[in-house]
């Protein structure tokens, strides 16, 4: 008599081995959403708290540290008109920002635009490079302060000194990173686009413009940033109207909670405007941090 063979279980085929797991990727994206959210809104909700037992405590009068109740009537004081008085000076908050971002768009522009063609012609010819090199990195270390009243001897208390400071400001971080962008860009790209038969125009067109674009948006960034933390500075002599104008006004008159609403807002369009400028980086450079 013949043995029967042992009939084996069938092996599960690999759509039966691998489980559908469609819920679980969604899921976890929402709930990394969700704490990205969530992180911040918590750690503000924290610092107010913080504050508000910082106030309560006596520690200090409330001259120096206002509690978060009167800073908020301050903003709606200077954001709204009340007692026939308009604003802050004649104007309201978001016109002191309006007038601020426009000189900070006209400043930091100039700044980034010169900041880039010096960085692309530093990086290309070495001996520019070794020309301008010392002088961007003397004007890098310089304080605003430090240069502010030779413009207004120069360039009067009107809109000229503000927006030169701001392009001053703005300029080296670009011209650093741009000229350190394109320095680094490997030759063998350069030599290759050589022996195809580019041009000097079209390998800096086609080959380093391109490779140098992630970090020189970087630098953009950074510049935009020297550009913001200079505001109050450039509007210390004629700022009103304007941002930092209406910081230092309320400043001379130990207006504490006015002070913070002008630092806050500052802060809160820096970073309104860096998560733009970080949105434009991603969409232009895609490929920046991928394999």
């Amino acid at each position: 008599m013949e043995d029967t063979p042992l009939s084996a279980s069938p092996s599960p085929s690999k759509s039966e081995q691998i489980k559908p797991t469609t819920g679980t990727a969604p899921a976890g994206r929402s709930w990394a959403r969700a704490r990205h959210v969530a992180l911040p809104f918590g750690s503000l909700l924290l610092f107010v708290a913080l504050w508000q037992l910082v106030a309560a405590s006596g520690t200090w009068s409330e001259t120096l540290v206002p509690p978060p109740a009167k800073v908020w009537d301050a903003f709606v004081d200077v954001s709204t008109t009340h007692d026939g008085v308009r604003g802050y000076n004649g104007t309201h908050l978001v016109e002191h920002l309006g007038i601020s971002l426009r000189r900070i768009a006209i400043g930091a522009g100039i700044g980034v635009a010169l900041g880039v063609l010096f960085g692309l012609i530093m990086g290309t010819v070495g001996w520019l490079r070794s020309l301008f090199e010392p002088w961007i990195t003397f004007l890098r270390t310089l304080p605003p302060l430090a240069y502010f009243s030779l413009l207004v001897i120069w360039l009067g208390i009107d809109e000229e000194p503000k927006v030169t400071l701001l392009a001053v400001a703005a300029f080296p971080p670009v011209a650093v990173s741009t000229t350190t962008a394109v320095a680094a860009v490997p030759k063998s790209l350069i030599e290759a686009a050589r022996a195809l038969g580019a041009s000097r125009w079209h390998v800096v067109r086609d080959v380093v413009v391109p490779s140098a674009l992630p970090e020189t948006l970087t630098g953009v960034r950074l510049a935009v940033g020297v550009a913001y933390s200079s505001l109050v500075a450039a509007e210390l002599v004629n700022g009103l109207p304007g941002i930092g104008g209406m910081v230092k006004d309320a400043a001379n008159y130990n207006n504490t909670p006015v002070v913070l609403v002008g630092i806050i807002a500052i802060g809160v369009s820096g970073l309104v405007i860096d998560g733009l400028l970080l949105r434009l980086e991603r969409a232009v450079v895609p490929w920046r941090g991928r394999a």
